[in-house]
């Protein structure tokens, strides 16, 4: 046979439906112990043992971890090269699965487990989940989880460290009237880069003004009507924080479209440090996590709970770092009213 046998193939060998061979192989009732051995014999004639649902019935492993993520953007991305990289030299495939959010965006994660585990992967590696109240048969990881608590092992940027340092990069050069663009409020990482932003002005002795903080919820359009808002404002904000490297962008882009240059008239500055980030007009001054490294210590924790291991620590939290580049600078002589 010159192609891979499929289930098809076993179920006509075997004389058997479709239905029968997949709860023969996976192991269900309501079979027939003759009709299972003859099933696995024809799967063994055939080579169907080389899929994966086959091997997982005679292993019960399938040698791939699984990342969920609810969408592939710039931030998934490079958490799946970091995943990519740490398994590169193991035993174990990557596979990259993203559900469908539009039923319900919230909860994705439980439907695309219950699809996933048992059969298809041996781990799990969640990217930003909704919720970390989940279980299932085969371990999981949470890479910036959901601001409830997690039972789960986790692994995350110091949120609250970076946009400390962002806002008080921004105090440094002279800035007052720092503007905040926050991120999703679901997420941990988003809150703590809200408490970060206001720590920093809280010592400077900045007065926290609640109508210069908008929710972009890291959604461009959404981030910018809000920089919008803010930017026609009389009494507009000399620099904006947003949560993230693409909410900063999208602020740069309407600040260019309102005729506002930045950084002479507005700083910006971001979070993440995306590709993205060094291929803006100027290019982005930025908080840089390290993403791949939240990919690759992530999985480095699944391969050593399916290994049998007890990891030292499992809630991880990696330290950032401001990057300096073209979209900061002292605030312009604010024009006289």
């Amino acid at each position: 046979m010159g192609r891979r046998p499929t289930i098809n193939d076993v179920a006509l060998a075997a004389g058997v439906s479709v239905a029968t061979v997949s709860k023969a192989v996976n192991g269900r009732y309501g079979v027939a112990v003759e009709t299972v051995e003859r099933v696995l014999q024809v799967v063994q004639e055939l080579g169907y043992e080389s899929s994966l649902v086959a091997s997982s019935m005679r292993a019960r492993q399938t040698g791939v971890i699984g990342v969920l993520v609810a969408d592939f953007e710039p931030f998934s991305a490079e958490i799946l090269k970091g995943v990519g990289a740490a398994l590169h030299e193991s035993r174990y495939d990557l596979l990259a699965y993203s559900g469908s959010r539009q039923l319900s965006p919230e909860g994705w994660e439980r439907r695309s487990l219950s699809r996933l585990s048992g059969t298809l992967i041996d781990g799990v590696i969640m990217v930003t989940p909704t919720v970390v109240n989940v279980s299932a048969e085969v371990p999981i990881v949470a890479i910036d989880p959901h601001t409830g608590p997690a039972d789960l092992p986790t692994v995350e940027s110091d949120s609250f460290g970076g946009a400390k340092l962002a806002t008080e990069h921004l105090l440094s050069l002279g800035h007052r009237r720092i503007a905040f663009v926050a991120g999703r409020p679901d997420l941990r990482s988003s809150s703590l880069r809200d408490a970060g932003y206001r720590r920093a002005l809280a010592e400077a002795g900045i007065p926290f003004d609640p109508s210069l903080v908008a929710v972009g919820r890291y959604e461009q359009d959404t981030v910018r009507e809000a920089a919008h808002r803010l930017l026609i404002r009389s009494d507009r904000p000399t620099a904006v924080f947003a949560a993230n490297d693409l909410s900063a962008i999208a602020v740069i882009e309407v600040a260019t479209e309102l005729g506002l240059d930045v950084p002479g008239e507005l700083s910006v500055v971001g979070f993440d440090d995306v590709p993205e980030a060094t291929q803006s007009t100027p290019p982005l001054t930025t908080v840089r996590q390290p993403m791949q490294r939240l990919g690759s210590a992530a999985a480095e924790l699944v391969v050593s709970l399916l290994n049998g291991g007890t990891p030292e620590k499992t809630h991880l939290r990696l330290p950032t770092r401001l990057v300096r580049r073209g979209t900061t600078a002292p605030p312009a002589v604010p024009p006289s009213v």
